[in-house]
């Protein structure tokens, strides 16, 4: 359609005797410290402006596009123009995932040139780098009889004799029975305000940003959602809240001493991997070729259980991918398409397609 108009103008433009103002070309660098500007001042495609851990990612990878030796100003590259750019990022450089965030970037470099009238074809459109492997192996799953290990575990932290050790399990007990029944990512759970909470459930409507420097709320639309919670968890939450949260000014279920909310890593640290350590949950890896003892699970497995357990119980797709807080339901299928697989079989058996013909 833009085409088809830029044709239909350009014809008239011709009929009165005058053509259309060719855009002023500019350099690629130029044109890249614009679309960070705009990120951080206006917001891309009508959206908010960018969080400042988010920029300072922009400005990472915008380093490698204005380094690259571009031959030409942006109104007059080609497709191989940035095939050869394509090549350049996977020459080595970097890995081949920063190398298809770099190009996304660039290509949103491209698009918002584009839709400003600073250039009138887009040359980057359509060339990607696929970043997947077809032998990325499938999320790391705890199984229930592992997840009921970690919770006892939390249990006996909880109670220990040791004063110093009971106190802090009084907040991370509640968080780890949180994070399996609801299947928050970290930067929810840890965010989660009191306000949040009712006789149902918890809304998820905010969460620590990316540098770890600020609350913020979800990063997608898709983010905010309602989560129904077992009585147990919900009366754990309850019971922690009314009776060892400390104020703070930011309504934080589980604040740190400071009054500021948790930091993931000493979250991970202090907790989570105590309690795997306790439940016999560790595994020896090779490490600068010493086998040393580790953790088997991230806090974030937590989220994988829960959404292999929506899966067992038979929760419809479109239900999963919301209660994830899946953007798209793409989302949800790559990263539990496999589950949902061996799901199907085992109720279908072995039997073919045509087994039940007559």
């Amino acid at each position: 359609m833009k085409a088809a108009r830029a044709f239909v103008e350009s014809g008239k433009a011709a009929e009165a005797g005058t053509s259309p103002a060719a855009p002023k070309g500019m350099s690629v660098p130029e044109a890249t410290d614009m679309w960070l500007r705009i990120c951080e001042k206006e917001g891309l495609n009508g959206r908010e402006p960018v969080s400042s851990y988010t920029l300072e990612n922009y400005a990472y990878r915008a380093q490698f596009i204005k380094t690259y030796p571009w031959p030409k100003l942006t109104t007059e590259l080609t497709s191989p123009d940035i095939v050869a750019f394509r090549s350049w990022l996977l020459e080595g450089r970097m890995s081949r995932v920063l190398a298809s965030k770099v190009l996304s970037s660039f290509q949103s470099v491209m698009k918002e040139l584009s839709v400003r009238g600073h250039i009138l074809q887009n040359a980057a459109a359509g060339i990607y780098i696929h970043s997947d492997s077809r032998y990325h192996e499938p999320v790391s799953i705890p199984g229930k009889a592992e997840v009921s290990a970690l919770l006892r575990a939390a249990d006996e932290l909880a109670n220990a004799r040791n004063q110093t050790i009971a106190k802090a399990w009084q907040r991370y007990r509640p968080m780890l029975y949180l994070a399996a029944d609801s299947g928050m990512r970290p930067q929810e759970y840890l965010a989660v305000a009191q306000s949040d909470f009712d006789e149902h459930g918890v809304r998820v409507s905010r969460a620590i940003d990316g540098s770890g420097r600020k609350l913020s709320v979800t990063k997608t639309p898709a983010g905010r959602r309602f989560i129904d919670l077992s009585d147990s968890t919900l009366a754990m939450v309850r019971h922690y809240v009314e009776n060892h949260a400390s104020e703070n000014d930011y309504d934080l279920v589980f604040p740190a001493s400071n009054g500021r909310w948790m930091c993931r890593k000493n979250w991970q640290r202090r907790g989570f991997n105590v309690a795997c350590e306790r439940a016999g949950l560790v595994e020896m890896v090779d490490e600068n070729g010493t086998m040393v003892e580790r953790p088997k699970y991230r806090p974030y497995d937590l989220r994988h259980f829960y959404a292999s357990m929506l899966i067992q119980n038979e929760t419809n797709l479109k239900r999963i991918q919301t209660l994830m807080g899946h953007t798209n339901i793409e989302t949800t299928i790559n990263v539990y398409g496999h589950l949902l697989e061996e799901k199907q079989c085992r109720v279908n058996g072995k039997s073919g397609i045509i087994s039940d013909l007559v």
